[in-house]
């Protein structure tokens, strides 16, 4: 009888930490245009994201590494996109079963917008960037990147 309680017991434990885990949208992830790699790590109980690849990470008539030309600070217009965090503050919502209260860096042109994640498939997740309300807004969807 012991041994089927904790059979039972470590079953439900495990099935607890898969569920946990599957809201945890860690690793590398592809925008939808391909031209981008974003990874997202934890930045203490919270989400943050940076460019881990770019599909053409140079200018192409310079040579150099494309670098943040629309920042509204201009002392960071000469910042490389790569490892630049566009991902801030994402704190998880159980009740939504999202990541949310964050925000999202646009370095195309050089605004913030409020944001949430919602991961809608194993490997998908809707990135959503908005400005005061979250019906008002677009909606991305990055692909996991294996």
């Amino acid at each position: 009888m012991k041994t089927i309680l904790l059979s039972l017991l470590l079953s439900l434990a495990c099935s607890f930490g898969a569920v946990a885990q599957a809201v945890v949208p860690l690793g590398v992830w592809a925008d939808d245009t391909g031209e981008t790699h974003i990874e997202i790590y934890r930045c203490g109980e919270k989400l943050c994201g940076r460019v881990v690849w770019l599909r053409e990470p140079q200018e192409a008539n310079t040579g150099r590494p494309k670098a943040d030309l629309h920042n509204p600070d201009p002392g960071k217009r000469t910042q490389p996109l790569h490892n630049l965090t566009v991902l801030h503050s994402l704190r998880y919502n159980p009740a939504a079963e999202r990541w949310e209260d964050g925000e999202i860096y646009d370095p195309h042109n050089g605004h913030t917008y409020s944001c949430y994640l919602s991961q809608v498939a194993n490997d998908k997740l809707e990135v959503k960037g908005y400005i005061g309300f979250a019906l008002i807004g677009r909606s991305h969807y990055w692909t996991r990147v294996r």
